[in-house]
């Protein structure tokens, strides 16, 4: 599913517009970046956590010819999958 499918989607099921639909997707989307940008993170009861974790710099090395290059220290998104969300999946 796409995000045009998912609007649609959600229009359908909480009887809005998509146009409506569209500025809940994108204001759901904005939130989750914004907090997890500031160092939080987003947590739904029974669906699951959106947070981030550090990783470390490392060495890496370039597939194309070898090359050994750093890779700088960043943070990562990550999304964990609550008891509920893993129940519906698993039906």
């Amino acid at each position: 599913m796409n995000k045009t499918e998912l609007v649609a989607a959600i229009a359908e099921k909480a009887g809005v517009t998509k146009d409506a639909a569209k500025k809940m997707v994108d204001a759901f989307q904005d939130v989750i970046v914004d907090e997890l940008a500031a160092g939080g993170n987003v947590a739904l009861v029974g669906f699951g956590t959106f947070e981030t974790s550090e990783r470390p710099a490392r060495t890496g090395r370039n597939p194309l010819n070898g090359e050994t290059i750093e890779i700088e220290a960043c943070k990562m998104p990550k999304f964990k999958a609550g008891k509920g969300l893993k129940a519906a999946v698993n039906k």
